[in-house]
């Protein structure tokens, strides 16, 4: 087990097994004007989010749908299933009502899985703060309403608020995070005034976060990479090389970047933290669950064979519907998605796959 103290943020930390005596930013010493913050679900990036807000000295309360479970992390201090070997801190709360998690915060964090959202926030709706903001750390497309996170939260509650919501994202693997290893993510947010407060609150010397004022973009960036990263585990297990992957990145970025642009998005997003940033960290790393997921289908198990082997929810399985039915209804043509899709849901073959992408009509890029 890893015993991460609860100390301010800007003390020498150890990576590695190496002492890091990493210089305070200007941001990171201004303080948060949060200072009780609520965060919704109890899953692995819950839970570093957390460990992050805890070590600032910020007054931190976690609620999970399932009580007997957030009894066990409460007990044991450690979330054994989602991040397991991180001691939690000892000042982060634990709060199994519905009626008390939202009661006195200053900002809600949103950790809950993207097709459980509209469950979540419909049982919580009646003792949701109308005027809390919310941030939200979820990534991913509902099914039945095409709706963005953010989106979800406001439908349920009736909102019209938009300039209340945020998003953190970026690529921020929770391991990663908790071990403390140099990150960055970006604070997006339709009001400006919120993305900097959201960007000072999580902002440490291990977490570096950029705001960014197009919260569509980002949203849409950080659902579709989940897809391209089932496509690249599916290329690692196939064995299909370097050359290939390298070429799905960049021909997966540009379908993203059309649909995006399509939807309102600003086309530099995707060149950044949420764009490029992490659709490459959800690529290549070996801990990513959508990349696993899809390696298992390449190496020749079925898609009910490698979702059963993956313990998290692959929030890519599902993303992949709503992005098709979001591409047929901007007119957007998105070939490697169409490609997942018909792998995940209609039984074509890895290989047929490949090769009817490579076989496409030839067009300039």
């Amino acid at each position: 087990m890893i015993d991460i103290p609860a100390v301010a943020c800007s003390n020498a930390h150890t990576m590695n097994g190496n002492p890091k005596n990493i210089k305070n930013t200007r941001d990171e010493q201004q303080a948060t004007k949060y200072k009780n913050i609520s965060i919704i679900g109890d899953g692995g990036m819950a839970t570093v989010m957390a460990m992050l807000l805890c070590e600032k000295g910020i007054a931190t309360q976690m609620w999970g749908y399932n009580r007997q479970q957030l009894a066990e992390i409460a007990q044991s201090r450690e979330n054994k299933k989602f991040l397991p070997g991180y001691k939690l801190p000892d000042s982060l709360i634990f709060e199994p009502e519905d009626k008390n998690i939202m009661s006195d915060a200053d900002l809600i964090v949103s950790a809950v899985p993207c097709q459980f959202m509209h469950s979540i926030w419909s049982r919580l709706q009646s003792y949701a703060p109308e005027e809390v903001p919310i941030v939200s750390v979820t990534k991913g497309i509902e099914n039945e309403t095409l709706l963005r996170p953010t989106q979800i939260i406001a439908d349920v509650l009736g909102d019209k608020q938009t300039a209340r919501y945020a998003v953190l994202s970026g690529p921020t693997i929770a391991d990663e995070l908790a071990r403390k290893l140099p990150a960055t993510a970006c604070a997006a947010s339709s009001n400006e005034s919120l993305a900097k407060d959201i960007q000072h609150t999580f902002n440490c010397s291990w977490l570096r976060v950029y705001t960014n004022i197009d919260i569509v973009g980002v949203e849409l960036a950080a659902a579709c990479k989940n897809i391209i990263a089932i496509a690249a585990g599916i290329i690692d297990g196939a064995g299909a090389g370097d050359n290939t992957k390298a070429a799905l990145l960049t021909r997966g970025l540009a379908e993203i970047t059309r649909l995006g642009i399509a939807m309102g998005a600003r086309p530099q997003t995707f060149a950044g933290l949420a764009g490029l940033g992490d659709l490459v960290t959800t690529c290549i790393s070996p801990k990513g669950r959508n990349r696993s997921f899809g390696e298992r289908i390449g190496k020749g198990r079925t898609v009910e064979q490698a979702k059963d082997a993956t313990e998290s929810v692959v929030e890519g399985i599902a993303t992949c519907k709503s992005v098709v039915a979001l591409a047929g209804r901007h007119n957007v043509e998105m070939p490697i998605t169409q490609a997942v899709y018909e792998v995940l849901f209609e039984g074509k073959p890895v290989q047929t796959a490949i090769a009817d992408l490579m076989n496409r009509q030839l067009k300039a890029e």
